[in-house]
């Protein structure tokens, strides 16, 4: 019997062998990020115009940098947030917020068509805890998470910006003469890196671990090195060190600095849905951590040795060796490629997010370019990639010091990881049920150290961090502003919906054409919902046992068999007369059947047919002879597969109509094949096993050859306020009209929803409709 607990992705036992690769391929993914971070941590702390620091604040500093990296990546993300995945394996900020607030899973079958159906949805009733807060706080939490998700984007802007600047930063300790070149080098760098996205990723992907490998052994082995010019550096893992720099040198500020050492942890969890846990944290606990850490100390015993000889440019002047010898020159290569695998990983984790708004209808459905026929999830939207492309180009040509460009990078940082310890704390309670102290416990905890961060970086608005707490805003602001506007065009869409019985009817008519609506009428209903479905021995079995096809939560529908006395010959006239109800008059007009096929659209779910199948058949009364309603379906997992993509039901009284829900993945592409779904009504009608099956199933072939998309084409207008005070409903009267007509009415015109669909424009029909909202 299929289950709640099947409609979860069950865990995959890998091998040793597997889980060792899979370990290695995390590294060019999660890591690139905080592993390129030694090339500008410790000037983010010392900055190279200001004076060398003693060994007791060096000392301190590196052991703030270690416990930093304990506390957040090791213990936090790599030991707690893992799991908290969602039950389809999915990690991040917008991924808990989806925990919190799941759709509707897909019942073995429901009656969506006719609204007074008594059918009911067989997904359990589970009372969640917190379900108080969680439905007063909604919005609240909405934009809690859009706001994080917004810096989050933000770091793909700064990510390229600060890490390649960093990286060719190199050139100028080597050759002195070029140091007025680094802004336009790196900037050139930049733009080629931007423009090669729309070549797509997959054809280089492939040298991303290794290359992240042999950065951080090469990082790794010069740390070592360093190390034994002043092995006292180990005095850093006493905590009491860098509580003891702190009270001594009053430098809040300094952790700005230290918080560059955590830039990328968050892609640790954002990226589970990618990997496993067991791979990330084998990755980071046994190889990651450890070269940084040893990079950092090298580093360290290194200023403590040389001072101010190698403040200029720690990293670049640390490495052993002449500033012209082959090591340079190798770490230098290998500096440049990471700090570029780094930027591509943002880039194309922002491209991915993108998508994932796009499709939970948080942003306007930009374009999108799937880069793959193989990896499913490699996507290209050149709207985000123009964007940050300038915006990375404008950040490096007017943040001319570095110390003012790695002040804003670590803004949008410490802000995403606040924001994932909340929604962790609220998952404790509510999700895992935990007892309220362990959430309490773990916000107090975390949020402790994050929120010391947080009020460092904030402290830096006024020297650079206002740049992305402003791009943050405005991009919270846009989702939040669609997220509501689409939320009342979709509200509209369910609320007029129309149950087809109150303007199609079989005969029954009295005289002069007016409708008898008495006991003969014979009104449309879907087919009983205890269906047959054949196992694989013939056996006969409720359709409620059927289990899951392969791990994903959809039931797939290749049957619908009739109960009762509709059974057997004679179960549908094929030349059945139906007749429109013109509710103005009273009158009605048959309805001839035409040979096509058209799948009308239901933007949205819910029970009943969409207006713009009522609007299609009093505009040109006729019915296509294959009626398809098409329900999307958005679950809470990355990609569905095609077999398993679409449920597909019978209309009991009128042939030809059927009902379907499309399920997609919030990261799959809107493509409904029409192939699919007609081979599962050839299927369903075959095993009606009637006498007139393969009548029918030649009459849905004839007429499938020329298939229409029939889609609503809203024209918005705002619906007045209700509020008493007559000065306020002016107001937002006025502010309503503006932000609906004036904003949202043009932006949806400009960026349609059928943008994004794989479909062929020319099969797509648009029906106007008037909608206030």
């Amino acid at each position: 019997m299929a289950e709640e607990g099947n409609l979860r992705r069950h865990p995959v036992q890998l091998s040793g062998t597997a889980l060792a690769i899979m370990s290695f391929q995390t590294l060019g993914i999660i890591y690139s990020d905080i592993g390129t971070s030694p090339l500008y941590v410790l000037n983010g702390i010392w900055p190279s115009y200001g004076p060398t620091p003693p060994k007791e604040d060096v000392i301190g500093g590196l052991s703030a940098i270690i416990w930093a990296m304990t506390i957040l990546p090791l213990i936090k993300y790599t030991l707690i947030a893992l799991r908290f995945g969602t039950s389809e394996g999915e990690g991040g900020t917008f991924a808990l917020l989806q925990g919190l607030y799941p759709r509707d899973t897909i019942s073995a079958f429901q009656r969506t068509l006719t609204s007074d159906s008594d059918a009911k949805g067989r997904a359990p009733e589970r009372i969640e805890r917190g379900q108080s807060f969680l439905s007063r706080g909604k919005w609240l939490l909405y934009l809690w998470s859009f706001f994080g998700t917004s810096l989050t984007l933000g770091d793909g802007i700064f990510t390229p910006a600060v890490s390649v600047t960093s990286a060719v930063g190199g050139l100028a300790v080597a050759k002195p003469s070029v140091i007025n070149q680094i802004t336009p080098i790196s900037i050139g760098f930049l733009l080629a890196l931007f423009l090669v996205q729309r070549f797509g990723t997959h054809k280089i992907t492939f040298a991303f671990a290794p290359v992240t490998f042999g950065w951080l052994v090469l990082i790794g082995a010069t740390g070592i090195y360093n190390i034994t010019k002043y092995p006292g550096i180990f005095r850093a893992f006493d905590p009491s060190r860098a509580i003891l720099w702190f009270v001594r040198t009053k430098n809040y500020d300094a952790l700005a600095g230290v918080l560059l050492a955590l830039t990328g942890c968050e892609a640790m969890f954002a990226n589970l849905g990618q990997f496993n846990a067991l791979s990330i944290q084998l990755a980071f606990g046994l190889f990651v951590y450890p070269s940084l850490l040893l990079a950092y100390l090298g580093q360290g015993a290194r200023l403590i040795t040389d001072g101010g000889a190698v403040m200029s440019n720690i990293f670049y002047m640390t490495i052993p060796g002449p500033p012209n010898g082959a090591l340079y020159w190798i770490v230098f290569v290998f500096a440049l490629l990471a700090t570029i695998i780094a930027s591509q990983a943002l880039i194309t984790a922002t491209f991915s997010l993108t998508q994932q708004l796009i499709n939970m209808k948080a942003l306007p459905p930009l374009r999108l370019v799937y880069t793959s026929s193989v990896v499913q999830g490699q996507v290209y939207v050149p709207a985000a990639n123009y964007t940050l492309g300038l915006a990375t180009v404008i950040i490096v040509g007017v943040f001319k010091n570095l110390t003012n460009l790695t002040n804003a990078y670590g803004f949008a940082v410490a802000t995403v990881m606040f924001v994932t310890t909340s929604f962790l704390s609220i998952h404790i309670y509510i999700k895992k049920g935990l007892p309220l102290g362990f959430a309490v416990g773990f916000l107090l905890t975390f949020g402790f150290f994050d929120g010391l961060f947080w009020g460092a970086a904030l402290r830096k608005v006024t020297h650079g961090a206002w740049v992305p707490l402003t791009i943050g805003c405005i991009l919270c602001a846009l989702m939040m502003f669609w997220t509501w506007a689409k939320g009342l065009e979709d509200a509209f869409d369910g609320k007029n919906r129309r149950n087809p019985r109150s303007f199609i009817v079989h005969r029954g008519f009295g005289e002069k054409g007016s409708l008898n609506r008495g006991a003969e009428s014979d009104p449309l209903d879907i087919a009983n919902t205890q269906q047959d479905t054949e196992n694989n021995d013939g056996e006969i079995i409720e359709e409620d046992q059927v289990g899951l096809a392969q791990d994903t939560s959809v039931v797939k529908r290749t049957n619908s068999a009739l109960s009762g006395d509709d059974q057997g010959d004679g179960l549908v006239d094929t030349n059945q007369e139906l007749f429109f109800l013109d509710e103005s008059s009273a009158s009605a007009i048959q309805l001839p059947r035409i040979p096509t096929c058209a799948i009308f659209h239901k933007l949205t779910g819910g029970r009943g047919v969409p207006h713009s199948f009522y609007g299609y058949v009093r505009q040109m009364p006729s019915l296509p002879r294959v009626v398809i309603f098409l329900s999307v379906q958005v679950l809470p997992i990355a990609y569905v597969a095609t077999d398993d993509a679409y449920i597909v039901s019978k209309v009991r009284s009128i042939q030809g109509f059927y009902g379907v829900t499309y399920c997609l993945g919030f990261r799959d592409d809107f493509n409904p094949s029409t192939e699919q779904i007609l081979k599962l009504i050839y299927a369903t009608e075959a095993r009606l096993a009637t006498t007139q099956a393969r009548q029918v199933i030649g009459e849905v072939q004839l007429a499938a050859t020329r298939t229409v998309h029939i889609i609503p084409h809203y024209r918005i207008a705002s619906k007045d306020p209700k509020i008493e005070l007559k000065w306020a409903s002016i107001v937002l009267s006025w502010l309503k009209r503006f932000l609906i007509e004036s904003l949202y009415a043009r932006l949806s015109t400009m960026f349609p929803e059928t943008a994004n669909w794989a479909l062929n424009h020319e099969d797509i029909l648009h029906v106007g409709v008037n909608a206030a909202i």
